[in-house]
């Protein structure tokens, strides 16, 4: 197993009930890049087709994970309210709405005035359509990504920090793999969870790249200078709120503001860091529509959210080379699908049957569905 994200980690947690497991990261610690800096949320209805299955196969594996690995309650109740301002959201909130009218938990339509009663914060005048989805939840992303790694070691598994794996070559067997200064593994089965970093492992084991794209996200916490207008008027929590476009979202975090502008760009693997530009923009668009005073930055960060030309993850071997198995491009929705990712993805590797609780193809994730977009590999 390559790599010690949420991704490496939860599928490793899967296959050690059936295989012996070796995980490998190249940082001196686990979950340091796209995991440890998400503002997790748990939000049925997001994504594209396949992402929004596997978000509702996991809601009662996240229960069923909690109980098993000891973790305390992993989703905690936070509706999400997605706002439309002008035309353009308000067309895609309305096809969003329609597209998913018969899935579970799907957003229900709110007039503008039900809207601004469960989020006075939102400057009245302004809101075109709404929608809420009230089975939405924030959700711990790290006791999650802990509980995992103990889940790994109580299987057997085996976790190895600062170790980047250096070589791949494929061997009568298996795989040949170089790590660390000096380490050489011999396995059966490779599989890549490196997240943005998964083309360039598939890159030195010979195998075709997927086409992934890192695009970095911003993450801003504002300080709000009336913070009781962060509570409705019976003393609640105010929703999270995203825009239908989700060019912004805000959350209520204690005294203060999350908030983001939305923003995905196309940049190199690595320790990414927030551009001002980004950050200013967040304060921008959310005081736009809020009017909350937002001045003052107490932190900022940012993080990666990695996708393929379709935006659906990665799972699976090229046909022409077995053993070697990509977990990879859950873009911004790793977390809150990885129960149900993870055991379908561990379904595959071992080449068992797909859980009954999850109704997805695993054609629909294959590598060689991006042909259409690489041309032939």
């Amino acid at each position: 197993m390559i790599g010690g994200g949420i991704a490496g980690v939860s599928i490793a947690f899967e296959l050690a009930a059936h295989r012996r497991v070796t995980l490998l990261e190249a940082e001196s610690s686990l979950a340091i890049h796209s995991t440890g800096r998400s503002a997790a949320t748990y939000l049925p209805g997001h994504g594209g087709p396949q992402v929004r299955v596997l978000i509702n196969a996991s809601r009662p594996r996240f229960a069923r994970l909690a109980e098993e690995l000891g973790a305390p309650a992993l989703l905690c109740p936070r509706p999400v309210l997605w706002a439309a301002f002008d035309d353009h959201g308000e067309q895609k909130l309305r096809a969003d709405l329609a597209e998913q009218a018969h899935e579970p938990d799907a957003a229900v339509e709110l007039s503008p005035e039900e809207a601004i009663a469960r989020c006075p914060v939102l400057r009245r005048g302004m809101l075109r359509v709404a929608a809420v989805t009230e089975t939405a939840c924030d959700l711990d992303a790290m006791a999650l990504h802990q509980a995992y790694v103990r889940g790994l070691r109580q299987r057997g598994g085996c976790v190895r920090v600062a170790t980047p794996v250096t070589g791949l070559a494929p061997v009568s067997g298996g795989w040949r793999v170089h790590c660390g200064s000096d380490g050489v593994l011999h396995t059966a089965d490779v599989v890549d969870a490196a997240g943005a970093w998964a083309d360039l492992i598939a890159g030195l084991a010979g195998v075709p790249a997927l086409g992934l794209r890192p695009l970095r996200r911003t993450i801003v916490v504002a300080r709000v200078p009336d913070p009781g207008r962060l509570r409705t008027p019976s003393g609640g929590a105010l929703p999270m709120v995203v825009e239908a476009r989700e060019r912004w979202y805000f959350k209520a975090e204690g005294n203060n503001l999350l908030l983001s502008p939305g923003d995905e760009t196309t940049v190199e693997p690595g320790d990414v860091r927030p551009d001002p530009l980004d950050v200013a923009l967040a304060l921008e668009r959310v005081e736009a529509v809020t009017g909350l005073g937002l001045r003052s930055v107490q932190s900022s960060w940012a993080g990666l959210r990695s996708f393929v030309a379709d935006r659906a993850p990665v799972v699976g071997a090229w046909p022409q080379h077995p053993g070697f198995h990509f977990f990879a491009g859950q873009g911004g929705s790793g977390i809150e699908s990885a129960p149900a990712l993870a055991a379908l993805g561990a379904a595959i590797v071992i080449g068992g049957s797909p859980p009954p609780d999850i109704p997805l193809n695993p054609a629909t994730l294959a590598p060689n569905r991006v042909h259409d977009f690489l041309g032939d590999v």
